[in-house]
């Protein structure tokens, strides 16, 4: 704190969960990662490989980053990586991933344009900007999970892609894959009970609540004692 007095100490059982949740995570990037380098033959950017930095980019950037995100009170800008286009011979726009992926994105975007225009543009009213909070969080929550749908259903037509002769007798791609599902599911899991303990979210900081009030008094012309 500015006045040398020590920050509180974080609540009982919280960085244990919070250490799970980013063990997790690493290991859905690492499994990730083993899936395409094992069985997909990698990522690269000038070839059909290219493909690959879709679920790359997917369990990275709308899953593990923005889980991070959503712990620390907000979504990341990374969690909107777009990913290249698909490889050459794959219709666009039929499946359910593709339906509930580009419908992640949309979201996303709408997301952030809103959260700028509450939060970061003073031409919004401190009530405005009140009664949106809640709003952000409940859809930001929303869009983690569905970014792990996505995933999910991406993980399922991928395979069904790849190894639909094979997958039914559980080969090793195959268990590898469910694996990563599994991992997905437990993540977000993880951050979702860390999101929703009520007393595991973080108060207003000083400094925050001081901004609060110059808002409230630029924009309805109140004072920050209360008065008028």
């Amino acid at each position: 704190a500015m006045d040398g007095t020590p920050p509180p100490p974080s609540p009982s059982g919280l960085s244990a969960y919070v250490a799970v949740s980013q063990l997790l995570g690493l290991t859905l990037l690492g499994t990730t990662g083993a899936w395409l380098g094992r069985y997909r033959g990698g990522v690269a950017w000038h070839s059909p490989l290219q493909f690959n930095a879709h679920p790359l980019c997917m369990v990275l950037g709308m899953v593990f980053l923005q889980g991070d995100g959503e712990q620390n009170g907000g979504t990341r800008a990374l969690s909107q990586l777009q990913p290249p286009k698909p490889a050459a011979g794959i219709p666009d726009m039929y499946s359910l991933h593709s339906w509930c992926g580009m419908a992640t994105f949309v979201l996303y975007l709408l997301q952030w344009f809103l959260g700028c225009g509450f939060f970061l543009f003073p031409g919004a009213s401190f009530s405005l900007r009140g009664w949106y909070k809640p709003q952000h969080i409940f859809f930001g929550i929303t869009l983690f999970i569905l970014s792990i749908t996505s995933c999910l259903l991406g993980i399922t037509e991928m395979l069904l892609f790849n190894i639909s002769d094979s997958y039914s007798h559980f080969v090793p791609e195959g268990i590898l894959a469910n694996t990563l599902g599994v991992l997905l599911v437990a993540f977000g899991l993880v951050v979702g009970y860390v999101l929703t303990r009520e007393e595991w979210k973080r108060p207003p900081l000083a400094e925050e609540l001081a901004l609060s009030m110059d808002f409230k008094t630029l924009t309805e012309g109140e004072s920050p004692g209360g008065g008028s």
